[in-house]
């Protein structure tokens, strides 16, 4: 009898264990690694978001019943449901919904009529209190992609150590203090697939165009061709500057 008893205890305390609320509780700032990782190894930025994403960062606090996400180009609040079988509901006002669901270390998007699954791993890199929904995916791709020490091969500054810092500030590149990274809406689909970036100096900045292979980085003067009345469309001009990576 006694026997038996413990065994129940033990059922019962594993049971427990095994469906411990804080492995489903999915609150926090989630990011698109995937797509992270993927430019981070060679893959064209804009190809990266587009095949990962279209999705960047999810915001989610369960206790408010709130969810948010943002794709770069519009941010989108939700109300979060209750939990169900271990999945969570958004729905976007009664105009769509998607189903989050934790995974371990991850949280998975389920795949929609309109958008393919997708997963997000929690952002580790901290960010400013205030900061919009989006700078934890940002941070952590500048982080990744632009960070370390590039050295000018040709152009302006040749031969300087530039640094693109985490959060959009640059150093060593000649007239420039700031710079980002295209990652959608009107910037993407102004530059014809390529990918872009901005730079500026002292508040005032342009488009350019880039390239990355490997440990090089090829920025371009951005040429556009549309008229005068036309939505702009850049196009790569004459090469500013090629850098390699330390």
């Amino acid at each position: 009898m006694r026997k038996a008893l413990a065994l129940s205890l033990l059922a019962l305390f594993l049971g427990g264990c095994a469906s411990n609320p804080a492995d489903r509780d999915i609150s926090g700032t989630w990011i698109n690694q995937v797509a992270i990782d993927a430019a981070s190894k060679g893959v064209p930025l804009r190809e990266a978001l587009q095949t990962y994403g279209p999705n960047l960062e999810w915001d989610v606090n369960t206790k408010a019943g709130q969810a948010r996400y943002t794709n770069g180009f519009e941010n989108v609040e939700g109300k979060l449901l209750g939990e169900e079988s271990g999945a969570w509901k958004v729905d976007f006002y009664g105009s769509s919904s998607s189903e989050l669901k934790r995974d371990g270390k991850q949280l998975s998007q389920s795949a929609t009529e309109n958008e393919a699954a997708q997963v997000f791993d929690r952002a580790l890199i901290p960010v400013p209190e205030g900061a919009p929904i989006g700078a934890s995916f940002e941070r952590a791709l500048y982080s990744a992609y632009m960070g370390g020490s590039w050295k000018i091969l040709s152009g302006p500054g040749e031969g300087n150590t530039v640094q693109f810092q985490a959060d959009g500030q640059v150093t060593g590149l000649p007239d420039s203090d700031r710079y980002a990274l295209c990652l959608a809406g009107d910037c993407a689909s102004m530059s014809g697939g390529n990918d872009n970036m901005w730079l500026q100096f002292n508040g005032q900045g342009s488009p350019w165009i880039f390239t990355r292979k490997g440990k090089e980085l090829e920025i371009f003067q951005a040429v556009n061709r549309a008229q005068a009345d036309e939505m702009p469309s850049f196009m790569p001009g004459e090469r500013k500057w090629l850098l390699e990576k330390q």
